[in-house]
């Protein structure tokens, strides 16, 4: 008898390493969670925040420096923040109470799964800073920027939406523009195979700040959805 073959396991971009978390940020997770946090299964855009806005997503925000900046500094926007690993997201957590920031919600999730739950043209933009680079050879199918996963963020982008990666990793920088330019709904805002200038709004974090210092040049790049 031929046994059926057994279905296909997604490659996931990421492992979660929890690392140790601190107390501050434990407490963080339980007392401030159920103000900032949302919940996957019962995604609901037109209420998680106080007033509608353009929503961008930030993928993989890291310990929230980045984010907490950006939504301190466009307080007309709204930010869903998603990522996997908890000690990051105590640290967002802290910072968003302490500035008293109410335009971030957060998801601690695989961002294939949220982009999937988001109905589409639901967003004004992405943004991708610093994903893991998966640096050797046979690991870069766990990239997280591969052709499935940049046509899935294009459905979910409103006309005239923008994607926002950047990377201080060369090889996977280059992936990232070849990627992208294939996709026929995204035009490369600095024109195809070009990086753009790191923009003022993108926050200089402390982990940009350490790859500049190491010598690693930091490039971004911008596409907007067409049509």
């Amino acid at each position: 008898m031929t046994r059926a073959p057994l279905p296909q396991r997604p490659v996931r971009s990421y492992v979660r390493r929890e690392g140790r978390i601190t107390p501050a940020q434990t407490r963080a997770l339980r007392e401030l969670w159920p103000r900032y946090g949302a919940d996957l299964t019962a995604l609901d855009l037109g209420t998680m925040f106080p007033r509608r806005a353009p929503l961008i997503l930030d993928i993989g925000f890291g310990d929230g420096e980045a984010l907490a900046l950006h939504a301190q500094q466009q307080p007309e926007r709204n930010f869903l923040g998603v990522e996997v690993h908890r000690p990051g997201v105590g640290s967002l957590l802290r910072r968003l109470a302490a500035a008293d920031i109410d335009n971030v919600r957060v998801l601690v999730a695989d961002a294939n799964e949220v982009l999937q739950a988001l109905p589409d043209g639901a967003l004004a933009g992405v943004q991708v800073y610093f994903p893991d680079p998966w640096p050797k050879k046979r690991h870069h199918k766990r990239r997280l920027l591969q052709a499935a996963f940049v046509a899935l963020i294009t459905r979910k982008l409103g006309a005239g939406g923008v994607l926002h990666i950047a990377t201080d990793w060369a090889h996977y920088a280059a992936q990232m523009l070849a990627v992208c330019d294939a996709c026929a709904e995204l035009e490369n805002i600095a024109g195809a195979g070009h990086f753009v200038p790191r923009p003022a709004h993108r926050p200089l974090t402390k982990f940009e700040r350490r790859a500049l210092a190491a010598g690693r040049r930091i490039h971004d790049a911008m596409y907007r959805r067409c049509g």
